[in-house]
């Protein structure tokens, strides 16, 4: 028998400990302080899943994939963090582009991590292969597929800040289910390799003082705001900008909450349905100073008539938006809380008594209305109680189409990141699951979406995921049974002609009970009130089905090609004055 010391010593072993790429995915997240997130397993991604198992992540799965991505946009639009959203490949990674789209179209930070067959599989039509990276480069602003695991934590660190800094948007990092076996170290600090992207914050000073120039000699300026002023938290900045100089307000529907409504300085929104005296502001005034805002059509109307008597500052972080569709006399590259933050040490007060008192007798000639007198349940009654009942605090998402317009006309937004809506690609469907992810992102708030009963059909059985996990969420429908703004159109330009607007909707409190929430009926006008305190003061989600006026319209509105001050329906709103 051998002595201990006659034994001889084996060399020492490899203490280097390897991590799965998997591993590193979590890890990573963790890192960049993620602790919720939304998803749907499947087969190429359930090493990641696997992983999951133990993370300290809440996980949200919904119904459908693409309701998954609007409850991260949700959530990243209620919170100011960034969405993260996880499939599979093919169909799941597919199942994202309305999503990516969305998101894309409101510069909202998400990261999609969408699962991949195996490298050596990529291109020969392999089960539930699809080009992910081809197929979502449109409607992302960055997207990769990682072949190598040892560049897993950097990509994964790169998606964040890319998604979140400059303009932000969804960026897609598409991972085979080989690179998520294979294993390599872990190096949570790596350097990111961004060369080619520097997003500038601080606008130029020369620029800054020329807009502080313009604004101090001004007789008649506007502020047009857009949802950049929300991305950059830059409210603050705005108030104190405006009250200092003392110059009007008017905000885009995804700006609605960066100024309070409430002030007097606010002219509500602009734009095809927006108020009669932002549109005759807007047009008449000698200096639009544009924050945050990328004058989309819905916004300029006839764009060779927009504004045409002022002189136009553009502040924006994408220089690439400035310009792009009007006119900028002096262009401002940067942060918009930067900027605004300048210009108020640098501008004056002045009364602007007259200009005032003009926009006070537009208010006062066109205020927003609606026949208050008519024994039907009036789709702007309902959002005006919803407003008074909720006392103007509650986060509101919306779908799209008529009750979206006239939420962004009867509820009085106070704060940011108060209203969750689609706005450039104008998502029907988005309603139910981004106020999911709201309530996800603010679980001690009141969150309400408004909807169209066709909007709401579209993602219905979302209520189901609010229901497992005790989301409260509140669901107004404004059931006309039509497709409500195609039904508008149709009448106004294509001679009622009808055609293919109308559906035949099931009993929605019935289908709210069968998923698990409670569901109310509302048929009377009387009853609208009640109705909605009760469903404020139920634990559970809640859905209420308001049968209102089947063939209201939005107004004012601007019809297609004409100017801001060529507004449909101010007649109506007159007599109602």
């Amino acid at each position: 028998m051998k002595s201990e010391s006659s034994v001889s010593a084996k060399p020492a072993a490899n203490t280097s400990i390897l991590t799965s790429g998997a591993e590193i995915v979590v890890k990573s997240l963790i890192h960049e302080g993620v602790n919720i997130m939304f998803g749907y397993p499947g087969g190429v991604i359930l090493p990641f899943f696997d992983r999951l198992y133990d993370a300290p992540i809440k996980f949200i799965i919904p119904r459908h994939e693409q309701g998954g991505c609007h409850m991260a946009d949700g959530y990243a639009r209620a919170s100011g963090k960034v969405g993260v959203i996880v499939t599979t490949s093919g169909p799941g990674a597919c199942n994202l582009i309305t999503g990516l789209g969305t998101a894309m179209m409101d510069s909202i930070p998400l990261v999609a991590i969408t699962g991949q067959v195996r490298t050596e599989l990529i291109g020969n039509d392999a089960f539930q292969e699809a080009d992910t990276t081809g197929i979502t480069r449109p409607v992302s602003k960055y997207n990769c597929i990682v072949k190598d695991v040892k560049d897993l934590a950097r990509t994964i660190k790169e998606a964040f800040y890319i998604a979140s800094t400059g303009r932000p948007g969804p960026v897609v990092v598409d991972l085979p289910v080989d690179v998520q076996v294979a294993k390599t170290e872990l190096d949570l600090n790596v350097e990111m390799k961004l060369p080619g992207y520097r997003p500038k914050t601080k606008g130029h000073s020369r620029q800054i003082a020329m807009a502080a120039e313009a604004i101090n000699k001004a007789e008649k300026p506007v502020l047009y705001v857009g949802g950049g002023i929300i991305i950059a938290n830059a409210s603050d900045e705005l108030r104190a900008l405006a009250k200092k100089a003392h110059i009007p307000v008017t905000m885009t529907l995804l700006a609605l909450g960066s100024y309070d409504q409430n002030e007097p300085e606010s002219l509500d929104m602009l734009g095809m349905h927006g108020t009669a005296y932002a549109n005759y502001a807007v047009q008449e005034c000698d200096l639009l100073i544009a924050v945050g805002a990328r004058f989309d059509d819905r916004v300029t109307g006839k764009v060779k008539a927009f504004a045409p008597h002022a002189k136009v500052i553009h502040i924006d972080i994408d220089p690439a938006s400035i310009a792009k569709n009007v006119r900028a006399d002096i262009p401002v590259v940067g942060d918009a809380k930067h900027i605004l933050d300048e210009l108020a040490k640098m501008v004056e007060y002045r009364d602007r008594k007259e200009w005032f008192a003009k926009i006070a007798q537009w208010k006062k000639k066109y205020p927003l209305g609606y026949d208050k007198k008519s024994t039907n349940i009036k789709p702007q009654y309902v959002i005006e109680q919803v407003c008074e009942l909720t006392g103007g605090d509650a986060i509101i998402a919306t779908g799209v189409g008529q009750h979206q317009m006239w939420t962004s006309q009867f509820y009085k937004f106070r704060r940011p990141r108060q209203l969750i809506s689609s706005g450039g690609l104008g998502t029907m469907g988005f309603g139910l699951p981004s106020a999911i992810g709201a309530q996800v992102a603010q679980p001690d708030a009141t969150v309400v979406d408004i909807d169209g009963d066709h909007s709401f059909n579209m993602t219905m059985t979302e209520l189901r995921t609010a229901v497992e996990y005790g989301l409260p969420i509140k669901v107004c429908i404004l059931n006309n049974g039509y497709m409500g703004m195609v039904r508008q159109w149709q009448q106004l330009f294509y001679n009622h002609r009808y055609s293919k607007s109308y559906l035949a909707n099931p009993d929605y409190a019935v289908v709210a009970e069968a998923l698990g929430a409670v569901g109310i009926t509302v048929d009377k006008k009387a009853d609208v009130p009640k109705a909605i305190k009760k469903a404020l003061e139920e634990k559970k989600p809640c859905v209420l089905d308001f049968r209102v006026e089947r063939e209201e319209n939005v107004w004012p509105m601007v019809a297609t090609g004409k100017s801001l001050n060529e507004m449909d329906g101010l007649d109506l709103l007159e007599s109602m004055a």
